[in-house]
């Protein structure tokens, strides 16, 4: 990381602490989505492999001519990353005060990322659950007629119908299946479901993770589920999904580096952001309190959007 002349002192030990717990506690997925790639320069351009190479080459040699060739085909697509960060003060007082019920440095920084977090999650589901960037038969089906909290959907059905879709748009398959909680909750009750697990009379999310390949033959179950108050300051609280039950989205997503196609990465600024989030403290006396800044450089790019096909799935 790039070191400037600043007050403000890393504090990698709490980013570390306090990230491992709100990824795995939370419900975040945006960097399961879209993995994180770290880049040297804060905009430039990444090489994109896309699905151009699906198409056919003349492999007929004849003898004592030159072999005819192939180039790998990909796009250059621009990038730039955007700085995104929150403060949280922690008084001396506050600290001391509540030094016998809990870490408030620790918790102080929690909410931070928290929060942080919960912007970029926002982001990338409005960039996936999107009807404007996957329009037509190829991109999007509207499943509404049969939809999933209608508990005898045929569910592996129009799964499977997604993934096909994918695997004639860009000659790879789809690998994992994208939803929210609520989705997830009709998932446990679907009879077609139950029906794959005979004997049972109810289904687990364990259960179903466990089956997932033999079910719906992917490799990944992704379910977003955190909330947040979407009201405004001042207001009573409001619950907001992230992940709504309106949709699901069955991807292929891009597990190596840029060689490996897939939706999207997150493309983060190496330099100056050394993880996903960045934790530093200074000192602020005129308050008497310690300042912990969270932040980011970040840009979440769609690379193609003919790697996932998109399922509106309430009625």
């Amino acid at each position: 990381m790039i070191q400037q002349t600043t007050r403000a002192v890393g504090r990698a030990d709490l980013g570390e602490a306090v990230h491992e717990y709100n990824l795995t506690g939370e419900g975040f997925i945006a960097s399961e989505i879209l993995p994180v790639r770290p880049v040297k320069k804060k905009a430039a351009t990444l090489s994109v492999i896309t699905r151009e190479n699906l198409k056919r080459a003349d492999a007929k040699h004849a003898n004592g001519a030159g072999y005819n060739r192939v180039n790998l085909t990909a796009e250059d697509l621009a990038y730039a990353c955007v700085e995104y960060g929150l403060e949280g003060p922690l008084t001396d007082d506050d600290r001391e005060n509540f030094a016998s019920d809990f870490d408030a440095e620790l918790e102080t920084v929690a909410d931070v990322e928290n929060k942080l977090l919960t912007e970029r999650e926002i982001r990338v589901a409005a960039l996936v659950f999107n009807t404007t960037t996957w329009t037509g038969a190829s991109l999007y089906t509207n499943n509404s007629g049969s939809p999933w909290d209608t508990i005898t959907t045929k569910i592996i059905t129009q799964i499977a119908a997604a993934k096909e879709k994918v695997r004639l748009s860009t000659g790879t398959k789809a690998n994992a299946l994208i939803i929210g909680e609520a989705a997830m909750q009709n998932l446990l009750i679907n009879t077609e479901i139950i029906g794959r697990f005979p004997g049972a009379t109810i289904v687990t999310e364990a259960m179903l993770r466990s089956q997932i390949a033999s079910l719906f033959g992917l490799e990944d179950l992704i379910v977003g589920g955190k909330a947040y108050d979407s009201a405004k300051e001042g207001q009573d609280f409001v619950a907001g999904d992230i992940w709504a039950d309106d949709y699901a989205m069955v991807a292929k997503i891009s597990k190596g580096s840029l060689n490996d196609p897939g939706l999207g990465k997150t493309v983060l600024w190496e330099p100056l952001t050394s993880e996903i989030a960045t934790v530093e403290e200074y000192r602020e006396e005129q308050t008497k309190s310690d300042i912990y800044r969270v932040s980011h450089y970040l840009d979440e790019k769609i690379f193609d959007p003919y790697f996932a096909h998109l399922m509106k799935i309430d009625a």
